[in-house]
């Protein structure tokens, strides 16, 4: 098999259904602007029966849905910014307005849509689905940023630890840099003065967000969302695997959680063409090979995808 050649590693958006992936999918494909399907597949025989992957873009930010059971669910921890910029359209206002009534059927507004003093015309909703949307009127004044942004809500016993995970993270991944920060001041009762009111930054070309809230919201991180790194070799999955991983028991099929609870899947960008390029027989002798794996073993793989 011939290996396409990455600039660098990137990152994806995962999300862990029952059985809606695909439909969700095609759902916020049909809502948000240069949006589209780029695979579909089924991996047979695992602990969750046939499990089917969903791969799609949105807004050019990529996704990755699974299928896979009821173990999961969805909560606002993580949730993803969506910068519409007057300075790039005209009709950003109008686009926002478009997207928030289509993801208002059967959705639930979080902060309903109005003006806010850190935007003019801001909502936070939670689509059908269970997936979590910031929709923002950007300030055409300040540094562009790409229009979606993964955020994560440090809450209950990670609040304040915003500012230690975003220095965490940049330490971690090698093309990596800090964006602004924002804290709270006194008189913002609940949250404590001096914790991160909102933060971003960029880690392997993705940019990310975090805010420390220390209202009594109820959830915190778990598998539902992940972020999914692609790394081309062995070298690097061994790195993010040891830099990241702080929970033995989390370790599983690629996955590991950090000292933070949140969920990372380490993969070799070869097992994606390995199971939407090989034969049926070849996806289900590599599905087998990594369903027995904690930390993902590139060469492993690529003997069981050649049948050695």
């Amino acid at each position: 098999m011939q290996r396409r050649k990455k600039v660098s590693t990137s990152i994806s958006l995962h999300l862990w259904f029952d059985k809606q992936a695909k439909e969700a999918a095609e759902f916020y494909c049909s809502v948000f602007p240069e949006s589209r399907i780029t695979g579909v597949t089924t991996l047979n025989d695992t602990p969750s029966g046939d499990s089917e992957m969903v791969s799609f873009t949105v807004w050019g930010f990529p996704f990755m849905a699974i299928s896979a059971g009821p173990y999961f669910k969805l909560n606002p921890s993580i949730s993803c910014i969506v910068n519409f910029d007057p300075s790039r359209d005209p009709n950003a206002r109008e686009m926002l307005n478009e997207v928030w009534n289509k993801l208002s059927d059967g959705g639930t507004a979080l902060m309903p849509l109005d003006r806010y003093p850190f935007s003019e015309w801001y909502g936070w909703i939670q689509d059908k689905y269970g997936v979590t949307w910031q929709l923002m009127l950007t300030n055409p004044e300040g540094e562009p940023r790409p229009p979606i942004v993964p955020s994560m809500m440090f809450t209950e016993d990670n609040c304040g630890k915003a500012e230690e995970a975003r220095e965490f993270y940049l330490s971690v991944f090698r093309n990596a840099k800090p964006g602004t920060i924002v804290k709270y001041g006194p008189g913002q009762e609940p949250d404590r003065e001096g914790a991160v009111m909102f933060t971003d930054f960029m880690l392997e070309n993705t940019w990310f967000a975090a805010m420390d809230s220390a209202h009594a919201h109820g959830f915190v991180f778990n598998e539902a969302i992940s972020f999914l790194v692609n790394c081309d070799t062995q070298e690097e999955i061994d790195h993010y695997w040891e830099s990241l991983s702080a929970v033995p028991e989390a370790e599983q099929c690629g996955w590991l959680k950090d000292r933070y609870g949140l969920s990372w899947q380490i993969t070799p960008s070869a097992l994606d063409e390995m199971l939407t390029q090989g034969t049926l027989e070849q996806r289900n002798r590599v599905t087998q090979a990594f369903l027995k794996m904690k930390k993902f073993d590139l060469s492993e793989l690529q003997r069981a995808f050649e049948g050695k």
